[in-house]
């Protein structure tokens, strides 16, 4: 599998197309969440995935700096790569890209809550409650380090 990084003028308007169309099935259709799924800040974003070796987008993360603080979210791995240990896998690419072109900033996430442990295993730490985003539990969470 191929790992991509590109900016949003990076890609081409097949692959936003097919970012675009996995994050819906994703994050409106699958958690039958109506929300605006693409945003501003896809235009200032680093887009992350694995491409697989049929073209397909298997797992996607996108990056952002802001005041200081980078994020990442919109983590996805598609159905038909689901349990293959790909997630873990794209979290880890991405905090390396992080590690790299944001080198000591603080990396602060809005986990979905069920999530709290496996992004625990990366170092997160809860530093707010639960609360709901789109009708969905969240945490935010913050890693004091990237180890790799």
């Amino acid at each position: 599998m191929e790992y991509i990084v590109k900016n949003f003028n990076e890609l081409t308007t097949k692959e936003f197309y097919q970012i675009a169309k996995e994050r819906v099935a994703v994050f409106v259709v699958e958690q039958n969440c109506p929300y605006q799924e693409i945003d501003e800040t896809d235009e200032v974003a680093l887009h992350t995935y694995f491409l697989s070796e049929n073209g397909e987008i298997a797992a996607y993360t996108r990056i952002y700096s802001e005041n200081e603080t980078v994020h990442f979210g919109r983590v996805l791995v598609t159905k038909a790569f689901r349990k293959t240990g790909l997630g873990k896998k794209v979290v880890a690419k991405t905090l390396a890209v992080i590690a790299e072109k944001f080198p000591n900033q603080k990396v602060v996430i809005g986990a979905q809550a069920y999530l709290q442990d496996f992004y625990g295993e990366f170092g997160f730490q809860a530093i707010s409650e639960v609360y709901l985003e789109d009708d969905i539990p969240h945490i935010d969470m913050e890693l004091a380090e990237i180890s790799l």
